[in-house]
Parts: structure tokens; sequence; C-alpha cells
């Protein structure tokens, strides 16, 4: 029988990988169009900048949003008052499971909108299409499977986030602990094993579903645009 608390922590975790996911992915998608689509000088520096939460330390990802979003910090200070906070609540949860999460949802989209190609692009502009419409026509539906892909991958990163999580907004139950958060306290209980079971379990069977799902999705995806590709060329 799975307990009111157990229940408290799987929508909890839930909830701030979802949340995570909203502010991310458009995020990542406009980064990653930037980055295919536009030359510009530092374009290598903010590609590599964008990584960066990939390869640092989560703990040191955590104390930079500290830092910045913290009460003290230069953002924190400018949000307080309109009653707006990060710190130790599951919105600055979102905020570190999303930021973590941020690279691998921009290089599946990224590697989406570097394979299309330039000649159609000019196609549909000698065509008279608008910048708006080449982008709804062509670059949006052919991103799809890499936004796909990316939320995934970023709502598995979100969903299992620690370091970062627990390093801005603490271990706070019902707030701010996660599934992470909640197997690592129940590691230092000496009656916390039943408890570690069950978290891992149920975690590893929402990740299971939602790669399933996103690879059902991809299969739908990819035969709908082969399709109107094959039509068009008819």
């Amino acid at each position: 029988m799975v307990s009111a608390e157990i229940w408290s922590i799987i929508f909890l975790s839930l909830r701030v990988a979802l949340f995570a996911l909203t502010w991310a992915v458009p995020v990542a998608f406009g980064l990653a169009y930037i980055l295919a689509r536009k030359r510009f000088f530092g374009r290598e520096l903010l590609s590599a900048f964008l990584m960066l939460p990939l390869v640092m330390p989560p703990v040191v990802t955590g104390l930079v949003l500290l830092f910045v979003f913290g009460p003290t910090g230069p953002i924190g200070r400018l949000l307080e008052p309109i009653g707006v906070s990060f710190a130790f609540n599951a919105a600055g949860a979102s905020l570190a499971a999303g930021l973590v999460a941020l690279p691998l949802i921009v290089r599946p989209i990224r590697l989406s909108l570097e394979s299309v190609g330039e000649d159609l692009d000019e196609a549909l502009a000698v065509a008279g299409r608008t910048r708006w419409q080449r982008f709804t026509l062509l670059y949006f539906p052919m991103s799809l499977p890499g936004v796909i892909a990316g939320g995934i991958l970023g709502f598995a990163k979100a969903l299992g986030e620690f370091g970062a999580t627990i390093t801005f907004v603490a271990n706070i139950p019902g707030e701010t602990q996660t599934f992470s958060l909640a197997i690592h306290s129940a590691l230092q209980r000496f009656d916390g094993g039943q408890t570690v079971l069950l978290l891992s379990v149920i975690s590893i069977g929402i990740s299971v579903i939602a790669v399933l799902g996103s690879e059902y999705l991809l299969k739908w995806l990819q035969d709908r645009l082969m399709g109107e590709q094959k039509l068009r060329h008819a």
C-alpha cells in the first residue's frame, strides 16, 4: 500500500519536472534555432556556455543559482518586491531541474534544425513565403522530433535531479523533496530500506513509460512527416 507521503513525493516530483519543461523547452528551442540557423561572432562560445550545466558538478550549478536567484542575489532582490521567490520552494526546484536539463533539450532540437536544407528554405522564399511562414511550414514541423526527444531527455533528467536542487532549495518534505532527495533522506534512516526500494521502482517505472511513449510518438511523427513529404513530391 502506497502511503500518503509517497504519493506526495510522486506528485511533487512530476510537478517539478513538468514545470521545469514548461520554461526549459521554449528557451531551448529559441537557443537551438539561433545556434542552428544563425552565424554570428561568439556562436561557439554560446554553445559551450549552454553545455556547462551538463559538465559542471551539479552542486556548483546550485551555488550559481543561489548566488543569482537567492534572497540576496541580484535577480532575487529584483523579484522580491513583486512577491516572486525561487528560494526553498517548488518553483526553485523547477528552475534548478530545468537548468540542468537544458543542454539535453537543446542538442536534439539543434540537430533537427540543422538537418533542414538551405535549398528548401530558399525555395519557399522564392515562392513568396515570409520568414514566419517558412518557420511554420518548414522549421517547426522538422524540429518536432528533436523537441520530443529533447523533452523526454529533459523530463528524465529533471525527474532525477539531485545536486543542484538540494544546494539551491534544500531538502524540504512536501515542498522541494523530489524522488532523488527523498531517496537520499531514506538512505540516512535505519528503517528506510523499503522506502528507498519503492521510490526507486516508481521513478524507474515513470522513466520507462516516458521513454516508451516518446518512441511511439516519434515513430508516428516521422511516418506522418515522411507521408507529407511524399505528397509534396507527388
